[in-house]
C-alpha cells in the first residue's frame, strides 16, 4: 500500500523556483526580492538552496528574511538538505537528495504538516516511492546545467518519462512528480510532455534579476499550455 502524504494541500510542481545562494549571492534582501517578484509573477513553490553552510546562524537569517518575504503569497518556502535549518527558520519543509536524511527521519523531525519532497535520478529509486513519507519529488537532471555541479550524465526526455513512468506505478498519480537540471523556456514544456507535473529552474528565473516577475509569468504561461495540452491542467 502507498504511504500517505502528509503536507496539509497537495504540493503545487508547476513553476518550481530554487534560490542558489553560490548563483544569487548571501545578501538576505536581495534573497527577499527575488523571492517576493518570482512568487508575484506565479512561482508556486520556492526552495533556498546553500550547498556550503559556513555560518549556520547567517543561513537561517536569510531564510527568516525570504521566509517574509513570501508570506501572505500562498508560496511554500524549503530548504536544501538541511532540515535543522528549515526547523530552525520555520520553512514548510526540506527538499532531500538520496544521500541526506532519510525522509522517514526527516518527518519524524519535522511533523506530519511540513513538505518533504526528495530528488530521484533512476527508475530504481522511484520505486521505492511507495513506501516514502514524502509529498512530491523530483527527476533529474534532466538536461545539463551548468548551476549545480552534477556527476551523474543527463537523464533526457526519455529518461524523465520511464522515471516519471515507475514513480506513478510506485505511489499513483497523486503524487506530484517534477524534472530539474537545465529546465528553461526552450524545454519546458518538453518536460511537461513527458510526463512532468512542474519543473524546477535556477539560472532560467533568477539570471536576470531585475526580470524575475516577468520571466516567472513568462514561464508559468508555458508550463500551464504545456499541462492543458497533456489534459492534466
Amino acid at each position: 500500500m502507498p504511504v500517505d502524504t502528509c503536507a496539509t494541500v497537495p504540493v503545487d510542481l508547476r513553476l518550481y523556483g530554487i534560490l542558489d545562494i553560490g548563483f544569487s549571492g548571501p545578501d538576505p534582501d536581495r534573497l527577499a526580492r527575488l523571492a517576493r517578484d518570482a512568487a508575484a509573477g506565479g512561482c508556486t513553490l520556492l526552495q533556498v538552496r546553500e550547498k556550503s553552510v559556513g555560518n549556520a546562524r547567517a543561513s537561517v537569517e536569510r531564510l527568516r528574511a525570504i521566509h517574509a518575504a513570501l508570506r501572505g503569497t500562498g508560496v511554500p518556502l524549503l530548504v536544501n538538505d538541511r532540515v535543522d535549518l528549515a526547523l530552525a527558520a520555520g520553512a514548510e519543509g526540506v527538499h532531500l537528495g538520496q544521500e541526506d536524511l532519510h525522509p522517514a527521519d526527516a518527518r519524524r523531525i519535522l511533523g506530519p504538516k511540513a513538505i518533504i519532497g526528495l530528488t530521484l535520478k533512476t527508475g530504481a529509486q522511484a520505486d521505492e516511492l511507495y513506501r516514502l513519507p514524502v509529498d512530491y519529488a523530483c527527476i533529474g537532471g534532466v538536461f545539463a546545467t551548468t548551476s549545480k555541479d552534477n556527476p551523474d550524465p543527463p537523464v533526457g526526455l526519455d529518461g524523465l518519462a520511464r522515471i516519471v513512468f515507475r514513480g506513478r506505478l510506485a505511489r499513483g498519480a497523486g503524487l506530484p512528480l517534477g524534472a530539474i537540471a537545465g529546465i528553461d523556456r526552450s524545454n519546458a514544456a518538453a518536460a511537461i510532455g513527458a510526463g512532468a507535473d512542474g519543473v524546477a529552474l535556477i539560472s532560467a528565473l533568477f539570471g536576470a534579476p531585475g526580470e524575475v516577475e516577468a520571466r516567472a509569468r513568462d514561464l508559468r504561461g508555458v508550463v500551464d499550455a504545456a499541462l492543458a495540452a497533456r489534459g492534466a491542467a
